[in-house]
């Protein structure tokens, strides 16, 4: 099977450069033109590397990393027009490699190969936890997509699962409701923060977890929620 890079970039004469290089190559290459978009097919897809271009309209590269990078650790180059060290600096805190404009097409195919060699060997010798339990009865079977609460299955709706699915595999992380609007409704917030209180309060009541001394998520106050479950 090709390889399948998602591009994120707003400029079209540069995407289609970019594009064409890596099909000839034998890539699989999905083109998105915002962050929010890059987001999208991200969720869609299987990719094993993204090219993502920093000042998009929407939402910005950096942004969009910060989200992918909850739920995954695929390899990512940040392409920039911005090329002093402490811009650098700043697009590595979440991408693997930065790449900066102009650059060599023999640049980018190298870049691209360097980071796929990378991925191949993490996914042969990482095994990540595909049911964790917690105390308190819940257990999660992330492959499968079902959540047991003392080995009965909670019937969760995409949302609700896609929101525990954040807060768990970010483990007393503070989110925002703004953030998880964001990330689970893959839509810039306007005001929509009452949607995600209406999904923690059903997902609270179907894990049963009491909101004055929970097991599972944690309000804090004017702040929005994490994940406070302990595994077993």
């Amino acid at each position: 099977m090709k390889q399948q890079i998602l591009l994120v970039e707003d400029d079209r004469e540069i995407a289609r450069i970019i594009k064409d290089t890596l099909m000839k190559e034998d890539y699989g290459v999905t083109w998105a033109t915002t962050g929010i978009e890059g987001l999208e097919d991200f969720s869609a897809g299987d990719y094993d590397l993204i090219l993502v271009d920093w000042m998009m309209p929407e939402m910005d590269g950096l942004s969009m990393i910060e989200h992918i990078r909850l739920k995954s650790d695929v390899p990512i180059i940040m392409i920039s027009a911005k090329n002093n060290d402490a811009d650098k600096v700043e697009g590595l805190q979440g991408a693997d490699d930065y790449l900066a404009k102009p650059f060599s097409l023999e640049e980018l195919k190298a870049r691209v190969r360097s980071q796929l060699r990378r991925w191949q060997r993490y996914n042969k010798v990482q095994a990540a936890d595909e049911v964790i339990t917690f105390m308190h009865g819940l257990k999660i079977d992330w492959p499968k997509e079902r959540v047991y609460l003392e080995d009965d299955v909670i019937n969760l709706t995409q949302k609700e699962f896609a929101l525990l699915k954040v807060l768990a595999q970010n483990p007393f992380e503070l989110f925002t409701k703004e953030a998880l609007y964001t990330h689970v409704w893959q839509q810039v917030e306007l005001d929509q923060t009452h949607t995600v209180t209406v999904h923690i309060k059903a997902l609270r009541e179907k894990l049963k977890d009491p909101v004055k001394s929970p097991y599972f998520i944690q309000t804090v106050w004017g702040k929005g929620y994490r994940f406070i479950g302990e595994q077993v």
